[in-house]
């Protein structure tokens, strides 16, 4: 496999749009990244660990593993950055320190100096009165701080300090108030709510998106408003808490599907709006961004949606997967976290331009192999907010190290979500966490490393500067509005309708420049599970100017019960792409078999698939890294 130093190069020949490139790339800036700091490391989680020797100012001390780490975006001023820490080695109460313990919301200093106390962090939530935190979610995840600047959400919860900004000293744990967020689902009112996931603000500070699990292992995204209830009559929890309302399902019920059925035909409509999973929104508000049905096989890939309009574009189009992405305020770029400087994914996805039909039961697969328990391969990446494009694949932000155990692009230090833009879009924070066992060592064939980091600590927070840049003013946020025109209204007691589905049958595929391809589709149900198999002969096809494909693929997918997060995959591939590529997919004899659970990502695998790209080769993951 061609080392990740020259797999950028390699793919800046291939065209990685469908239409006509008439935007040039920026040219590569200078990126200075450094690490932040945090509270100090304790030796252990036991009560009174954290003693005044390790820290003096008895603010707290955190533990070496990863746990419920999780940083966030900057506020309004750019000097913080929010994170959420675990506290651990508190003394006992009555101790005034026994408030820095268990699952809490920091601000750490982004600029080099401290707080009033003496430390580069404070802590948001500590010691707050149980009288302020009634009703408490325990999901403290992707935390944000408000564009006011006295707010900030974590996770299923609303962190409020009075109209006062959180970093100043006049934000106290007596006049901070923390709210939970409630959705309500039942027709009634009744009961706990909806489940949301991976909640995103929107730039507005008033609308919210997120995305919810369906029982059938699937996955929805929502848009609505959050509104304040001082005293809830129904519903739980009763106490004051955020409503989400005027909820809307982001699927267009007059609109598209991704592939749609018609006289035999299978078409693949690249204008139908598919939110997945929900990824935030643009740096003005007017686009959500999402992951989306695939335009290419097993290429996971950011779409946007504009709010108003409905209008679809694809933001990234590289081979390798992409998930957490967040946009600058001013709108004009957005970072990415990306495999792509890894080559994790080339050997599924390295052959470009062929459609996504097998994808039609193999996306679980696609989409699982990219990580290795919680080794994610993600590395931030800068791209301007017109997306890969032709040649341009962006800028590795934390390029500029030397590989080196703790340098700040060791590859055994894994970019998480969600990067962030300071709002005049002259830094970005990101986190990251150290590979540790059972991703490697043991059974699995990758060592483990040794963290460098303070305490042994496994995970950290850096800053990347971009130093040529000059401040920027965010862009107007846009107005939007409570119900979106093309999404659904999604009111208490809606269920989910069923989602787009191709019949089983024989189709045929037109390429959008020549050939074509003929596609058999199946599917079968037992109480063992669910299975889905889909043929393809391509013959001359093509839907990009210079590459023609030719050949087969066969991909049969059994879902297994009860865990629909279960897979079993049997794959044959015999794949030719000729013109301005010379490239093959083929699967060894007797084909490729992968067993994998899309929620630990255990790669396990007979047989083999490799894709040859012009010369070179690339391969799978060897079994358990």
């Amino acid at each position: 496999m061609r080392p990740p130093s020259s797999l950028l190069l390699a793919l800046g020949s291939v065209a990685f749009g469908l239409e006509v490139v008439t935007r040039p790339p920026p040219e590569p800036e200078p990126i200075e990244v450094v690490e932040l700091p945090l509270p100090p490391v304790a030796p252990s989680d036991g009560v009174g660990a954290c003693t005044p020797a390790i820290n003096p100012r008895r603010t707290g001390c955190v533990g070496t593993d990863v746990g419920e780490f999780q940083a966030g975006d900057f506020t309004p001023d750019g000097n913080h950055v929010v994170v959420n820490v675990e506290f651990v080695g508190a003394p006992a109460a009555p101790d005034p320190a026994s408030i820095y313990t268990g699952e809490q919301l920091i601000l750490i200093k982004a600029d080099g100096t401290n707080f009033s106390n003496g430390d580069p962090w404070k802590c948001l939530s500590c010691g707050v009165p149980p009288e302020n935190a009634r009703s408490l979610d325990p999901q403290r995840d992707y935390p944000h701080v408000l564009r006011s600047g006295d707010r900030a959400l974590w996770g299923h919860n609303i962190l409020d300090c009075g109209g006062v900004d959180l970093a100043s000293d006049a934000c106290t744990p007596n006049r901070t108030h923390i709210y939970p967020i409630h959705w309500t689902t039942s027709a009634d009112g009744s009961g706990p709510g909806g489940v949301p996931r991976e909640m995103r603000l929107h730039p507005d500070d008033m609308h919210m998106g997120w995305s919810s699990f369906t029982g059938d292992g699937g996955q929805a995204a929502y848009f609505g408003r959050l509104e304040f209830n001082p005293n809830p009559a129904v519903g739980e929890p009763l106490t004051p808490r955020y409503d989400l309302v005027n909820v809307s399902l982001l699927v267009d019920p007059s609109g598209k599907a991704p592939i749609s059925a018609e006289d035999g035909e299978l078409r693949i409509n690249h204008d139908a709006i598919t939110v997945g999973e929900l990824r935030g929104f643009s740096g003005s508000g007017d686009e959500v961004l999402y992951i989306g049905s695939s335009w290419e096989s097993s290429n996971i890939d950011v779409f946007a949606v504009h709010v108003a309009t409905g209008a679809v574009r694809r933001l990234t189009s590289h081979p390798e997967y992409t998930d957490p992405i967040a946009f600058s305020h001013d709108n004009e770029w957005f970072v990415v976290m990306d495999t792509r400087p890894s080559g994790r994914q080339m050997w599924m996805a390295g052959m470009r331009w062929i459609p996504p039909l097998v994808d039609m039961v193999a996306v679980t697969a696609a989409s699982s192999t990219r990580n290795n328990r919680d080794r994610r391969f993600f590395q931030p990446i800068l791209v301007d907010r017109y997306g890969d494009r032709g040649a341009y694949f962006g800028q590795q932000v934390n390029a500029g190290g030397d590989g080196s155990s703790g340098s700040v692009n060791d590859p055994n230090w894994n970019g998480r979500a969600d990067p962030a833009f300071s709002p005049d879009g002259t830094r970005i924070a990101y986190w990251q966490a150290l590979v540790v066992s059972p991703a490697c060592g043991g059974d699995n064939p990758l060592p483990c490393p040794v963290s460098t980091a303070q305490g042994g600590r496994t995970y950290r927070v850096m800053l990347a500067h971009l130093t040529s840049r000059t401040p920027k003013r965010p862009a107007k946020v846009a107005a939007v509005p409570d119900l979106i025109p093309w999404a659904t209204p999604f009111p208490p007691g809606a269920t989910v309708p069923a989602l787009y589905k191709v019949p089983p049958g024989n189709y045929t595929v037109r390429g959008r420049v020549s050939g074509v391809a003929d596609v058999s589709y199946a599917e079968e149900s037992s109480a063992a599970g669910r299975t889905g198999t889909v043929a393809v002969a391509y013959a001359n096809y093509s839907d990009q100017c210079g590459y023609i494909l030719n050949g087969h693929e066969k991909v049969s997918v059994q879902v297994l019960f009860p865990n629909v997060w279960d897979n079993v995959v049997d794959w044959t591939s015999d794949l030719l792409q000729t013109g301005r590529v010379e490239a093959t997919k083929r699967t060894s004899a007797g084909g490729f078999h992968l067993e994998i659970n899309a929620e630990t990502n255990i790669f396990s695998a007979n047989g083999t698939l490799v894709t040859v790209v012009d010369g070179v080769e690339y391969v799978q993951p060897a079994n358990g890294a």
